[in-house]
């Protein structure tokens, strides 16, 4: 697990928004380094705190859905600075992050300022999921098992989507990882046409102690491009005593206001909405990308060493509404951080040191 420092005195000073107060009044303890190397997160509100915080000044909790590739420490700096309250890392296969120490250290980069954080992992067996857990548990605030990725090659390796038609399975890792660590656990899932089939899965991991619940409110077999279910969310979020997320099409603040009304869920996730506008979350409800947040990504993204093709690709998603497509076209080409730098001085005469 690597650490980063993000301590920048040429850091931009407060934004004038509206107030965030009852964010700003969670104060945070300074962090440390255990013997093994691995960051420990400074002293802070459990996550569930925040959501009875949330809802007791009449909010929800504002989350950057776990992204593979993209939800890296550069990209989650970027959105905690503009108003997302928790973090997820992209999903981690739990075998390999167990069993291989470069794994630890490639997969999982973080530093004091990135919490909450909840690392998602995939599992097909809770040996897996605990060992890698064990690795973890004292250094982040919570983990999640995807049972909710409907990739194709997932499924076949018995992850993401395939979890949903196994809910004993999934009982038996959250109780395993509950039974045996002391980090929050928590579930991501989607929704059967039978919802009946998405309450019981979903009310067996909270018997056994799962903290929350992630919902999509779309099927295995659903579009990204296609309506979300929130009637759906609504059923499911509504059997559970834990708190829930709701996630899909939650492209703006608005949105996620609408999607957690619609549901009464206690937190709103998104990932979409995010690449494209990872100032999204914030009470200035942006309805694009500042050029100030694409400046502070790209810089985090030099200094903390990210691989220059993922760095383009996500500016690319930033930049969409100013970008033609030729634009977005050659900008996705570029592989290395120093070109991303010079297409900036060239193209917008900004220079980002």
């Amino acid at each position: 697990m690597q650490s980063k420092t993000s301590n920048d005195p040429d850091a931009p000073a407060d934004r004038d928004t509206p107030p965030q107060s009852w964010r700003k009044s969670v104060l945070f303890a300074p962090a440390g380094e255990s013997a093994n190397g691995f960051h420990i997160p400074p002293s802070r509100p459990s996550i569930l705190h925040l959501f009875d915080l949330a809802r007791s000044h009449n909010d929800f909790l504002r989350v950057a859905a776990p992204m593979v590739r993209y939800s890296k420490l550069p990209f989650r700096a970027t959105a905690r600075e503009y108003g997302t309250d928790v973090c997820f890392t992209p999903m981690i296969m739990s075998g390999v992050f167990k069993e291989r120490r470069i794994a630890r250290d490639v997969e999982l980069e973080t530093n004091d300022e990135d919490h909450p954080l909840v690392v998602q992992f995939a599992a097909n067996n809770a040996e897996d999921l605990v060992g890698a857990t064990e690795y973890v548990a004292r250094h982040v605030e919570g983990v999640d098992i995807n049972c909710g990725c409907p990739q194709r090659w997932a499924i076949e390796e018995g992850i993401g989507c395939a979890l949903m038609e196994s809910p004993e399975l999934v009982r038996d890792m959250v109780k395993q990882v509950k039974a045996r660590t002391d980090v929050p656990i928590s579930i991501k899932i989607r929704l059967h046409t039978d919802l009946r089939r998405t309450v019981d899965l979903a009310q067996r991991a909270e018997h056994v102690g799962a903290a929350w619940v992630g919902i999509h409110g779309r099927t295995r077999r659903q579009r990204s491009t296609e309506e979300p279910n929130m009637d759906g969310v609504a059923v499911v979020a509504s059997s559970l005593s834990v708190p829930t997320i709701v996630n899909g099409s939650v492209t703006s603040l608005s949105t996620a206001r609408s999607a957690v009304s619609k549901t009464g869920c206690w937190g709103a996730m998104s990932a979409r909405g995010l690449l494209a506008n990872p100032a999204m979350f914030d009470d200035a409800e942006y309805a694009t990308t500042p050029i100030e947040a694409v400046q502070g990504f790209v810089k985090r993204a030099v200094e903390w060493g990210m691989q220059g093709r993922i760095a383009a690709q996500q500016v690319a998603w930033m930049m969409e509404g100013v970008m033609t497509r030729q634009e977005r076209r050659t900008f996705n080409a570029l592989t290395s951080l120093p070109a991303i730098l010079d297409y900036f001085e060239e193209h917008y005469g900004i220079i980002i040191a």
